[in-house]
């Protein structure tokens, strides 16, 4: 039964979904505040749920020698190590739905409270003033909405914007013409947004691209009295840049809900009039703090239990539906990798995977990155789907999809070429109705051959006695052949033969076999496979 540890305040709830889908799961919930402890029982857990209190450093990914999967309650990872993780292979998921109408509700009611100085107004009032020719405010209708970041949440908050009788457009490179159309906003630049914007709303990620997006050079494009909102991330927008701007009216007010440094207690913007700030609350309805906290309790557990993979950072989704069909694929997408990987001894440039008939119309994604992993495992053995696309561009290796319809007699297949410096080498496979992986071309020879635990492929010229050379080295050293295949490209042509074996090929025997001048190469391989029959 995995094992799952709760480390940060989660709902009841999301507890007894784990219990109820059979994981096995720990409720501390102040753990995560406690760094030495919690980097002390990690090692005892398959998967990490948390909230923003805990944070997941490369320290603590190291310590975690068994997890496999780490769920955070809500859209921000800024307190995981998404790079340390992808490499130890630990798949980082998120709840990027949970929350998305709370956090553009609340974007909203602060475009409100901006347009009419209400929290002022309130304080004033609240005092036995009774200011009312002090607070004049503005009507939205018919103002100019930008929302930069048109995602889940950008996108719910510019219908919002258009159902409020406003012009909306938005600046974000992903969004195609199409799906604004559909929002009903119209698509636009960065620099023509900030031109033309009378409220500027906030709503993408955190990038090295996106980090301080909102500075003085855009504060100088920007209308007179623009008024700015962000409940996305604190360090979109430069702060000291905007205390300036508001100090001289280029931005007639500020709305914030994040900021640079959290938990903010102290902050510039802190005492200025125009200014409106709440303490991260985007996501703090109890609606939305029950849906993420259940979002990310099934997610896990569906990937600890029946290996789906949904709303993940570092990891292509699989969902639950598609999970059964495609995990025989992802075996044979690793066969394909692993078998090249070990003949395969000089380093490899390129990466072509060609999906062809019925695979080209599944998660080609994950089946790429399964296939990566079987290419590197040879050189890193705890390589797994995760780690491998991330080790692969490390490397330096291009990798090339293809796909097209179906070619030939079988119903879909996976064709895996790579290059090196020296030579092209390729390997295609496909799954019968048993699920069980099989290979169907071997440097563009045809054939027919299951995949064994442990077999040798050899190389030669299509010369007579090849199969009584092969088994007479064999039955001379004791090795046992539980099955063989062969196959050439034509009559004296190339020639390949795989050997099925009891055991790992020795390596004396090996040694022997590559000593004899009519075979080209000889490679053991090993697949993590049942023996064959």
């Amino acid at each position: 039964m995995p094992r799952v540890l709760v480390s940060d305040k989660l709902s009841p709830t999301a507890v007894q979904i784990f219990k109820d889908r059979g994981v096995d799961v720990d409720y501390l919930p102040d753990l995560g505040k406690d760094k030495e402890k919690l980097l002390s029982v990690i090692d005892q857990y398959d998967g990490l749920a948390i909230r923003s209190a805990t944070k997941v450093t490369e320290k603590l990914i190291a310590a975690a020698t068994n997890l496999k999967v780490i769920g955070r309650a809500g859209i921000g990872v800024d307190n995981v190590d998404i790079p340390a993780a992808s490499r130890k292979g630990i798949i980082v998921m998120n709840t990027p739905f949970g929350n998305s109408i709370t956090t553009a509700e609340h974007a909203i009611a602060l475009m409100f409270a901006l347009a009419r100085q209400l929290p002022e107004a309130n304080a004033s009032t609240q005092a036995g003033k009774w200011e009312k020719n002090r607070f004049m405010g503005v009507e939205i209708t018919g103002k100019v909405l930008g929302v930069i970041g048109c995602g889940n949440i950008g996108s719910i908050v510019a219908t919002r914007g258009v159902g409020l009788k406003m012009r909306v457009i938005a600046f974000d490179p992903f969004l195609s013409e199409q799906r604004a159309e559909e929002l009903g906003v119209e698509k636009v630049e960065l620099e023509d947004l900030l031109k033309r914007a009378d409220f500027i709303t906030l709503h993408t990620p955190m990038t090295d691209k996106t980090k301080g997006i909102i500075n003085a050079d855009a504060f100088a494009k920007m209308k007179n009295g623009v008024r700015i909102i962000n409940c996305a991330r604190g360090g979109l927008i430069v702060e000291a840049d905007l205390v300036e701007a508001l100090k001289s009216g280029k931005v007639g007010g500020a709305a914030v809900d994040v900021f640079e440094t959290e938990p903010a207690t102290e902050n510039a913007l802190f005492g200025m009039d125009n200014v409106v700030a709440t303490p991260h609350l985007g996501a703090s309805t109890s609606e939305a703090q029950e849906n993420v906290a259940l979002q990310v309790a099934e997610q896990m557990a569906d990937y600890l239990i029946k290996g789906a993979v949904t709303n993940a950072i570092n990891m292509p989704s699989i969902s639950a539906e598609e999970a059964p069909r495609l995990k025989p694929f992802v075996k044979l997408a690793e066969v394909l990798g692993a078998f090249v990987g070990q003949v395969t001894d000089d380093p490899i440039k390129e990466v072509e995977i060609l999906f062809d008939g019925a695979t080209a119309t599944m998660n080609t994604r994950a089946l790429i990155s399964a296939t990566l992993a079987g290419l590197i495992r040879p050189q890193v053995a705890d390589v797994n789907m995760v780690s491998a696309p991330i080790m692969v561009k490390e490397r330096g290796i291009i990798v090339s999809e293809v796909k097209r319809d179906k070619s030939g007699v079988f119903d879909g297949y996976i064709k895996l070429t790579v290059k090196t410096e020296k030579m092209t080498r390729s390997i295609a496979g496909t799954c019968f109705s048993d699920g069980k992986p099989r290979f169907i071309q071997i440097k563009n020879i045809n054939l027919d051959a299951e995949v064994g635990q442990h077999m040798l492929y050899t190389t030669n010229a299509d010369v007579p006695g090849m199969i009584g050379l092969l088994g007479g080295v064999c039955g001379k050293n004791g090795v046992n052949i539980a099955n063989f295949h062969l196959g050439r490209d034509h009559p004296g042509g190339d020639a390949i033969a795989l050997l099925y074996l009891d055991a790992p090929f020795p390596e004396a025997v090996l040694n022997e076999l590559r000593d004899l001048k009519v075979i080209q190469s000889a490679k053991p391989l090993s697949f993590d496979v049942a023996p064959a029959a």
